[in-house]
C-alpha cells in the first residue's frame, strides 16, 4: 500500500523549483508514496469577513488537502520567510473547526537558489504550523534544504545532483518509518 500524500507547493510560479522536486519526488518514490502537488494559486485571500462562507478556491483547496494521509510542503524562500500565499493558504487551513491538517504526519522539502535552500522560510512555517489549529505531526530531524536548486536540476525539472537524491533517499525511508509509528 502506498501512502496518499498531498504537496502544498508554496509558490505560485509557473516554473517554480519546489514544484519541479515535488514531481522528481512523486515519479521516484512512486512504489512508496502516492504524492499528488496542490497548487495554492486559486486561493482566495482569508478574510474573517469571508470565513463562515468560503469561497470555492478556498473550499477546494481545503478538501484537496484533507484527503489525504500524509501533508508534505515544499517550500521556498521569499525575503527570509516564505510566501505570502503560502501563510494565506495556511491561514484558511486554520480556519473554520475542521483542523484540516491536525495530527496528520508531515514533512517539509525546500528549495532556493541561494545557498542555504530555504532554511529561514522552514523555521517560519514550522513555527506557523505549530498553531493549535493547525498542529500536523512533522517528521523530526529530517530537514530538507536544498540550496543552489538550479544548479540541481536538469533542462527537464529533474534533480540530478547525487548526494541530494541519496539524502532525499534517506529522509524519505526515515518518514516512511515515522509514518507507520505514528499511525499504529
Amino acid at each position: 500500500m502506498t501512502i496518499k500524500v498531498k504537496a502544498i507547493i508554496g509558490s505560485t510560479s509557473s516554473t517554480s523549483n519546489n514544484l519541479k522536486l515535488v514531481n522528481f519526488m512523486k515519479k521516484r518514490y512512486a512504489n512508496k508514496l502516492d504524492i499528488t502537488p496542490v497548487l495554492i494559486n486559486d486561493v482566495e485571500m482569508f478574510s474573517i469577513d469571508i470565513e463562515n462562507n468560503p469561497p470555492a478556491g478556498a473550499t477546494a483547496f481545503k478538501a484537496d488537502v484533507k484527503d489525504s494521509d500524509v501533508v508534505l510542503f515544499a517550500v521556498p524562500e521569499y525575503n527570509y520567510s516564505i510566501p505570502g500565499a503560502l501563510k494565506n493558504a495556511i491561514d484558511w487551513l486554520s480556519r473554520g473547526g475542521d483542523y484540516t491538517i491536525k495530527d496528520k504526519p508531515g514533512f517539509i522539502v525546500g528549495s532556493s537558489m541561494g545557498v542555504l535552500g530555504s532554511v529561514r522560510a522552514q523555521i517560519h512555517l514550522r513555527e506557523i504550523l505549530s498553531n493549535p489549529a493547525l498542529a500536523p505531526v512533522l517528521l523530526p530531524g529530517n530537514e530538507v534544504y536544498i540550496g543552489a536548486v538550479h544548479t540541481k536540476l536538469n533542462e527537464a525539472g529533474e534533480l540530478t545532483d547525487e548526494s541530494t537524491i541519496a539524502f532525499l533517499d534517506t529522509v524519505v525511508d526515515n518518514f516512511i518509518a515515522f509514518y507507520d509509528k505514528h499511525t499504529k
